[in-house]
């Protein structure tokens, strides 16, 4: 039988134990905290459960709460308590995607019933994900956004529900971190796959020729245009704009920009005729626009059109625990890029990978793997050593990564097996199947154990 996972928050402790305690009697498992601070640290896209949140609480307000939930997930469903006064905003939160909400006093048998259903509900939306998953052959958005942090989880299941909606779109990033790969495949999981894909350099637009090259022109529209021609904008007609490093454009041509945001219509130097413009708009930008805007130099109308939905791409740093396994990929594409044998990375280069600085983030993290492959590291002339004595085989070295994360889980929750199944997203049978792999008890680590974890 599936056990109901509830999570549970109030700041008023009588009440979040008495309900706890009912719930708990009625079969569901039972996660209280008593404000929404460090809900996020507890849930992900995965999260097999239901949120039940007061709405008047110190801090973040179940208002507020719902939000930032429906920014990570639009589908877990969001029950909300209300105080009598409080009816209309709850009627309210419901518009915006509030799955339910209940008035205090409530009944425990009532409250119950409409979490079974938000249950099944998210029992249903995740079975969907899995199959969709795994239809077919491997998902492709891991091949291309590779990672098992829980940053990168999020972002492949962001890209696919954003994907679909066919929303304008923001993608934040560093240098390097892969803004136009996350863009690309926005466009390959919408509707619009089939149609073209045109990415645009906007810091690279020749300033004297910027309306021309995005909007087209007619013939002697000015001086040397012999013929007309069609802008990028109508080249990409039904298909995705890309607009890489948007804070580039000049400022008066962001006006321009923002009106074809509005009326998704164009016209070309030269022409009276307006153009109907069937394209969605994806922008990527390193710097923080909402800054800019204030500062002046980004249009503050023009960032509110295009975030209707953003995404944000996690630099290296964020997402430190990727880096071995992200490099021995691109070892291996850059060994079939240039035509050389498979290889076997040095296990001293592995284990030094994921403590050292990325600023250029998957660019340079790449680079390195390709001169790596060329034989420009370390012994140039023999190539990479693929002696036992100093590598180890790509199963070897997961295998010892996955011990080191069991181990420490295991250590930070003093031996607890259901915090750490529970944190680290799996089965039960699954985590005592792997402690029985490596050897590991749940008593053999103390803090001084911890701290020597890697």
């Amino acid at each position: 039988m599936n056990v109901s996972r509830v999570l549970l928050i109030d700041d008023e402790e009588d009440l979040r134990l008495s309900t706890a305690q009912a719930l708990e009697l009625a079969g569901m498992e039972v996660i209280t905290v008593e404000n929404a601070d460090h809900v996020f640290e507890l849930i992900g896209y995965s999260f097999d459960g239901v949120i039940v949140s007061d709405i008047r609480m110190p801090g973040m307000d179940g208002m507020t709460l719902l939000q930032k939930v429906r920014e990570l997930d639009a589908e877990i469903p969001v029950i909300l308590v209300t105080g009598h006064g409080d009816v209309q905003l709850a009627v309210s939160a419901m518009r915006n995607g509030a799955y339910d909400f209940i008035e205090k006093p409530f009944n425990i048998q009532y409250l119950a019933g409409i979490i079974k259903r938000a249950i099944d509900r998210r029992s249903l939306v995740l079975e969907n994900r899995r199959l969709r998953a795994v239809a077919g052959k491997r998902d492709d958005l891991e091949t291309r956004l590779p990672g098992r942090t829980q940053v990168m989880v999020d972002l492949r299941y962001r890209i696919r529900a954003i994907g679909a909606a066919d929303a304008d779109t923001l993608i934040i990033g560093d240098t390097g971190a892969g803004k136009e790969v996350v863009a690309r495949a926005l466009h390959d999981v919408s509707a619009r796959a089939d149609r073209p894909f045109v990415a645009i350099n906007c810091a690279a637009l020749p300033q004297h020729l910027i309306e021309s090259e995005l909007f087209g022109h007619e013939a002697g529209a000015f001086p040397g245009a012999l013929r007309p021609r069609y802008g990028k904008f109508e080249h990409a007609r039904g298909g995705t704009i890309l607009l890489d490093e948007i804070g580039s454009m000049p400022f008066d041509m962001q006006g321009k920009l923002l009106r074809v945001l509005q009326e998704r219509t164009i016209t070309r130097l030269g022409s009276n005729e307006t153009v109907e413009l069937d394209v969605r708009f994806i922008a990527t930008s390193k710097a923080d626009l909402a800054q800019e805007a204030l500062a002046g130099r980004f249009r503050q109308d023009l960032l509110y059109r295009l975030n209707v939905a953003t995404v944000h791409v996690p630099s290296l740093a964020q997402r430190r625990a990727d880096i071995p396994l992200l490099f021995l990929q691109l070892v291996r594409e850059a060994a079939a890029r240039y035509g050389r044998d498979d290889l076997d990375v040095p296990s001293d280069i592995v284990s030094t990978l994921e403590m050292q600085e990325w600023p250029g983030n998957v660019r340079e993290l790449r680079n390195a793997a390709d001169r790596l492959v060329l034989g420009l590291d370390g012994n140039p002339s023999d190539g990479p050593q693929s002696s036992a004595q100093n590598s180890a085989s790509l199963s070897a070295k997961v295998a010892e990564f996955e011990k080191s994360v069991l181990a420490r889980a295991i250590a930070l929750h003093k031996g607890n097996l259901k915090a750490v199944y529970e944190t680290l997203g799996i089965s039960r049978k699954t985590l005592y199947e792997k402690m029985q792999k490596y050897a590991l008890t749940k008593h053999e680590f103390g803090d001084d154990d911890l701290k020597a974890l890697p």
